[in-house]
C-alpha cells in the first residue's frame, strides 16, 4: 500500500535549526536566508528594567562559592529528564486518529509533551543555576545572566513554541487530503513520524541551555569530571 507524502514545494536551502527546519516543511512556510543580528535582536527584546539586571549581573563581583557541587549528580538528573521526556515521545507511535481522521489525540498529545518539556527544563535550568551560584565568581556570574536571559528570552520562546500544533494540524489534514481515495490509514503512520521529530527537535532546543549551563558546572575543579 503507498502512502502519498503531501510535501510543500522546495525551498532553497538556508541554515536554520533543525527544529525550525522541520516546522517550516511541515507547515510550508519560507524560512528568511538572513535576519538581524543577535545583538540587534536582544536589543528590540531587553527593556530597561532587563537591561540593568543584565548590567548589574556582567558587572558585578559574584562572591564565589564555597561549597562547589559536583557535575555528576546534576548530569545524571539532566540525563534522566531528558531519557524520561524522550521516552513520553516516542510513545506517541501508539496514537491514532479518531474515526473520521481527528487530530484530536496528536493536539492533546502534543501540548502534553510541551507542557512537561517546559516544566521538567525550567525545573533543571533553575537546579542547575543553584550549583553554579555554588562554584567560582565566573560561574556564580554565569548563573546570573542565566536568569536574566530567561526572564527575558522565555515569552519569546513560548510564543513561537505555541504554534507547533497548528503548523502540526495543517501537516496532518495535508496528508488526509492527499490520501483521501487511498485505502485505510496508512499515512498516519508518517504523520506519527512527523510528529515525534518535531517534538525531539523541540526537546534538543529545550535543553540547549541547560547543556551549556551544565558544561559551566563541569569545567570546575572539584566538579568530579576531568
Amino acid at each position: 500500500m503507498s502512502v502519498i507524502v503531501a510535501l510543500p514545494q522546495q525551498r532553497a536551502a538556508v541554515s536554520a535549526p533543525a527544529f525550525v527546519r522541520r516546522l517550516a516543511r511541515l507547515g510550508d512556510l519560507d524560512i528568511p536566508s538572513a535576519g538581524p543580528a543577535l545583538s540587534e535582536r536582544l536589543g528590540q527584546w531587553l527593556d530597561w528594567n532587563r537591561a540593568i539586571a543584565l548590567s548589574r549581573a556582567l558587572d558585578g563581583t559574584p562572591v564565589s562559592g564555597a561549597d562547589p557541587i559536583s557535575a555528576d549528580s546534576e548530569a545524571a538528573a539532566c540525563a534522566r529528564v531528558r531519557g524520561t521526556l524522550t521516552t513520553a515521545i516516542l510513545r506517541g507511535d501508539k496514537l491514532d486518529a479518531l474515526p473520521g481522521g481527528d487530530i484530536a489525540p496528536f493536539h492533546r498529545h502534543c501540548l502534553d509533551l510541551q507542557r512537561s518539556m517546559q516544566a521538567a527544563t525550567g525545573q533543571l535550568r533553575g537546579r542547575l543555576r543553584d550549583a553554579l551560584a555554588k562554584g567560582s565568581a565566573d560561574q556564580a556570574r554565569l548563573a546570573e545572566v542565566d536568569a536574566v536571559m530567561e526572564m527575558t528570552l522565555s515569552p519569546r520562546e513560548q510564543s513561537l513554541l505555541v504554534t507547533t500544533p497548528t503548523l502540526l494540524g495543517r501537516h496532518f489534514d495535508r496528508l488526509k487530503q492527499a490520501n483521501a481515495d487511498a485505502p485505510g490509514d496508512a499515512w498516519l503512520a508518517t504523520f506519527r513520524r512527523d510528529l515525534q521529530d518535531v517534538l525531539l527537535a523541540e526537546l534538543d532546543v529545550r535543553f540547549h541551555p541547560i547543556d551549556a549551563l551544565l558544561a559551566a558546572l563541569r569545567s570546575s575543579p572539584v566538579s568530579g569530571t576531568p
